[in-house]
């Protein structure tokens, strides 16, 4: 039987951290991510990320505590996540990554939600992987 819905897309992600602040500051000044929201009183940022937000929780916080430990090299929130960017350049993107002090990794065409298509592999400043992919061929 079908489920009486169907998927549009990511919603939002929520990834538990151990420094807020540099977090924010690379989503938002690397990745052009803006800061949608804040809740302090519970340790919850939201950063917009096209039609998706990118939730960060501190991990001491009031969200954060109810977790466990931190993540870590050992312990990782996820294996990686895909933000879908257009237009897709990647000699432009590589450039942007480094300047920032970023080490971009090889772009390469992988399969992904809209087909094969190009994308590359970064690390955000508490060591998640994120995916940046452009528009696929179905």
């Amino acid at each position: 039987m079908a489920a009486p819905f169907r998927i549009g897309g990511l919603d939002h992600i929520v990834i538990r951290v151990r420094d807020m602040q540099r977090m924010v500051a690379f989503y938002r000044d690397v990745l052009d991510c803006p800061v949608e929201k804040v809740q302090d009183d519970l340790g919850l940022w939201q950063l917009r990320a096209g039609r998706t937000l990118i939730d960060f929780v501190d991990v001491d916080g009031r969200l954060g505590r109810m977790g466990g430990a931190a993540p870590g090299r050992e312990a990782l929130n996820m294996d990686h996540f895909c933000l879908a960017v257009e237009p897709f350049d990647g000699k432009a993107i590589a450039a942007h990554l480094r300047k920032h002090g970023v080490e971009p990794g090889e772009v390469k065409s992988r399969y992904g939600a809209e087909g094969d298509g190009p994308s590359l592999y970064l690390h955000d400043p508490e060591g998640n992987t994120v995916e940046l992919k452009g528009p696929g061929t179905p």
